[in-house]
């Protein structure tokens, strides 16, 4: 399957896109005199992904923006403070006040986070994702999971979807068997239960490990995120539908630097992270189609269908995982079950 789409070249996409990055940076909020309050707050982002200076310095930006420097937020890279992977447990004890990062990290700890992170065969559209959350109220249980890890969860940020790129076509839930995917979190439950070979490999590894075959396909996100590691370079497909709509990040606080602020900086920084997360998903759908386009036009790649079989099998697997979850947590998971299956028959998917 190819796209029917006018050809587009990567030099004129890339003029636009340094034209649209510096738009942005232009428009960015300036820097603010330090106020009364400072928090770090890092991210799992690398800071040569375009994303990086466009979503995630933005968005500390606004908030020091909103709040005329009352309470100023300061973005840090990756590994600058303190291990990726450590970063929930160095929040809770205060060695960083804040975190823009990814939930699958600690689902082993916190398994409410996977419902923040999203699962497969739910969503498919921004406001879906934000009935369940902030309609149906799956917000509550989440924050109040992690309010027992001494933290305060803010709220997701949506990354657009899960895109699985490969290096062998898939179509058919036999297509999965066997297969050696990097994968994290809920996906690589599910993807292990369609008979895939799941493994865990560092982002910083990852494009060599697509390189040399150690793994045949891999997802970091959306396709725009993976586009920023380089991904169009080393897989030959891109599997499609998207797994999930709305892939989610999050935006995390030590409680005790949250409830030290005042109740109006409070709503700032929830507000700003709300539409951060709906602006966001615009920006990353948006490059998510113009990536594909570069990705058949420029480097030869094909985007392959996943047929309806292979996605009823993903579905299933999907609701089998959050089963497990629930059983695992019932004081919060097995809630936020129960209330995804009430929101997957509301929208006719079950």
């Amino acid at each position: 399957m190819t796209m029917k789409n006018r050809p587009l070249s990567r030099r004129g996409f890339f003029a636009a896109g340094a034209g649209a990055a510096a738009g942005v940076t232009l428009a960015a909020p300036p820097v603010i005199a330090q106020g009364n309050t400072t928090w770090r707050m890092q991210t799992h982002w690398p800071t040569g992904n375009w994303y990086y200076e466009e979503v995630f310095v933005r968005y500390c930006n606004r908030i020091t923006e909103a709040t005329g420097g009352e309470l100023t937020v300061e973005p840090y890279a990756p590994e600058s403070l303190v291990p990726t992977m450590e970063v929930l447990n160095a929040t809770r004890r205060g060695l960083l006040e804040s975190a823009f990062t990814y939930p699958a990290y600690w689902i082993g700890r916190v398994p409410a986070a996977s419902h923040l992170n999203g699962h497969i065969g739910t969503w498919m559209r921004h406001e879906e994702m934000d009935i369940f959350y902030y309609e149906m109220g799956g917000i509550e249980p989440i924050r109040a999971a992690y309010a027992e890890q001494g933290i305060h969860q803010v709220g997701p940020v949506s990354y657009s979807g899960l895109t699985l790129w490969a290096n062998r076509p898939l179509r058919t839930a036999a297509d999965f068997q066997g297969w050696p995917v990097r994968s994290t979190g809920a996906a690589g439950l599910v993807l292990a239960r369609m008979g895939a070979a799941p493994v865990s490999i560092p982002g910083g590894e990852l494009y060599q490990a697509l390189q040399t075959g150690v793994v045949d396909g891999a997802h970091w996100g959306s396709t725009s995120t993976a586009w920023g590691m380089n991904f169009q370079e080393v897989c030959n497909y891109i599997v499609e539908p998207d797994l999930v709509g709305h892939l989610n990040g999050e935006v995390f606080v030590n409680q005790q630097a949250w409830d030290g602020v005042g109740d109006d900086i409070r709503a700032v920084v929830t507000e700003v992270t709300r539409a951060t997360s709906a602006e966001a998903a615009a920006h990353f759908l948006y490059r998510d189609f113009l990536f594909k386009e570069e990705f058949v036009n420029d480097f030869g790649g094909e985007l392959t269908q996943l047929d309806d079989e292979a996605m009823a099998a993903l579905t299933t697997a999907s609701l089998e995982v959050v089963d497990e979850f629930s059983a695992q947590d019932p004081e919060h998971s097995g809630r936020l079950g129960e209330m995804l299956n009430e929101f997957l028959r509301t929208l006719g998917k079950i």
